[in-house]
């Protein structure tokens, strides 16, 4: 594999990869009741009380770590 293939095949699984993170986010709020869209590489939420939310759900915090 020459280097400018194997670059572009890696930037490829590293925007997959971001993907998948910014979709499990969303899921996780969502199923918190707050409102989320991803728009570009931002995910946006917005809800009453979003911060405390947030800062009170370490699994809401986590969705974005995990290993998917």
């Amino acid at each position: 594999m020459t280097g400018d293939v194997m670059r572009v095949t890696l930037t490829r699984r590293m925007e997959e990869r971001a993907a998948r993170r910014r979709a499990a986010i969303v899921d996780a709020l969502e199923e918190q009741g707050v409102a989320a869209a991803i728009e570009g590489e931002a995910v946006r939420a917005s809800a009453p009380g979003l911060k405390a939310r947030w800062m009170a759900d370490l699994s809401l915090r986590e969705a974005g770590r995990s290993r998917t």
